[in-house]
């Protein structure tokens, strides 16, 4: 049997694992607040060219400092095998309370066809690939949260009902910033701070070959963003915001897709 955290239900974003998990893609349109996130990615491929050495690192720290530098709060969404790579480097990000923490699968493998080619999880092993990141997240740092991103933000009926007993919250994104693969930052600055709105959710990469001009384009995103009137925030505040802005418009108003 997969191990649990301890104290699941007092996680933020914990659901209750007798219904099927909530799917955020936004926030609420009528504020000023977005959620700036990061995925932290590793593929069993990208950690065998790390031990050939043919990759220096998927830890592109500059990216950290520079929202520290700014005091810029942002969510991380960690693979297992990331955390497993950088265990330091988990623990450095999970000592600022402004960072919040997600997972992203153990492997970051696809939760259904068509995804990226990414390769497939197998059904029978897809709660599996979402609590075990969790489990790791809280050994290293005590803070695992149950906001969990689904690889390439890729899923169908199908995975949500295998990965319903983690009890986690499905964080989707509007905001595609084209880091990934990107080699200009002016594209990544351009797509993000062309796309982003009052509730929006960013995805970025936390750098590497895979991402290799993220953290020179992330001090022209934060600035564009404060230039718009938006203002980042964490992701627990994010969604307390939005479940406000429900209460207010009554039944049948959440932004769950």
């Amino acid at each position: 049997m997969t191990p649990r955290p301890p104290d699941e239900a007092s996680m933020p974003g914990w659901t209750d694992p007798a219904v099927s998990p909530r799917v955020i893609e936004h926030g609420p349109r009528d504020g000023r607040e977005v959620a700036l996130t990061f995925d932290a990615d590793l593929t069993t491929l990208m950690r065998r060219r790390l031990r050939l050495g043919t990759v220096e690192s998927y830890a592109d720290m500059r990216l950290v400092d520079e929202l520290r530098r700014t005091r810029t709060p942002a969510t991380f969404f960690f693979t297992g095998l990331w955390m497993e790579e950088y265990p330091q480097e988990t623990r450095r990000i999970a000592d600022d309370d402004l960072f919040e923490l997600g997972t992203h699968s153990q492997s970051h493998r696809a939760f259904r066809r068509a995804c990226f080619n990414l390769g497939l999880v197998p059904e029978e092993e897809m709660l599996g690939e979402v609590i075990d990141p969790i489990v790791t997240l809280h050994r290293l740092t005590g803070r695992a949260t149950r906001y969990f991103r689904f690889p390439g933000g890729c899923h169908d009926a199908a995975a949500l009902a295998a990965i319903r007993p983690a009890g986690v919250t499905v964080v989707g994104f509007d905001v595609f910033s084209g880091d990934a693969f990107c080699d200009s930052a002016d594209v990544i600055v351009d797509q993000t701070l062309t796309q982003v709105t009052g509730g929006s959710i960013i995805v970025m990469h936390l750098g590497g070959p895979n991402a290799p001009r993220t953290a020179d384009a992330l001090p022209r995103v934060i600035a564009g963003l404060r230039e718009k009137g938006l203002r980042p925030t964490t992701l627990t505040r994010f969604l307390a915001a939005a479940g406000d802005a429900d209460r207010e418009r009554g039944p049948g108003s959440g932004l769950a897709s």
